[in-house]
């Protein structure tokens, strides 16, 4: 994948520190999702990498869409690793938990929300994603999930820099 160009990354950044200017979503941090990776930087690595492939694409995306749905995709606010009986089946219900919280504290658009409730296809056959971007972010999740059990590291430097303002 060729490297991001810094218009690009300005781009990417912008969207991804106006979301964190809300306290729950910095919240994420609390969390692990894979391995020792926190739900946020999970997420913004999936939106990276989302973003990245799109641009790639000969097919024409929502970007703003894109990034804002991928940061958001996992937004439920909880341990899943700790057992209750309202996430006992994590897999299938985290979406709608990311989705009811990302519309307490944003305005979605149609793509983000397919984005945020869609993200677990094709685990949740009946589900299946509406638009493209909700797709291709439901994709790389997949792969950046396998990486971060695995713990390769995929974090790349423009995601741990979003981390450190």
């Amino acid at each position: 994948m060729s490297t991001i160009t810094s218009l690009q990354k300005i781009a990417y950044q912008r969207i991804a520190r106006e979301l964190l200017q809300v306290e729950q979503v910095r919240d994420m941090n609390r969390y692990i999702q894979h391995g020792n990776t926190s739900t946020l930087t999970h997420c913004l690595v999936v939106a990276y990498y989302s973003y990245r492939l799109a641009l790639r694409l000969p097919i024409r995306f929502q970007y703003k869409s894109l990034i804002r749905g991928a940061i958001l995709h996992d937004f439920y606010l909880y341990d899943w690793h700790i057992p209750d009986k309202s996430h006992k089946l994590h897999g299938f219900v985290h979406p709608r938990f990311a989705l009811n919280n990302a519309k307490i504290y944003f305005n979605l658009t149609p793509i983000e929300e397919d984005i945020i409730a869609k993200h677990m296809w094709p685990l949740t056959i009946k589900n299946a994603p509406r638009f493209k971007e909700a797709l291709l972010v439901s994709i790389v999740d997949k792969f950046c999930s396998l990486a971060e059990t695995l713990y390769i590291p995929i974090v790349p430097k423009e995601v741990a820099q979003i981390q450190q303002l």
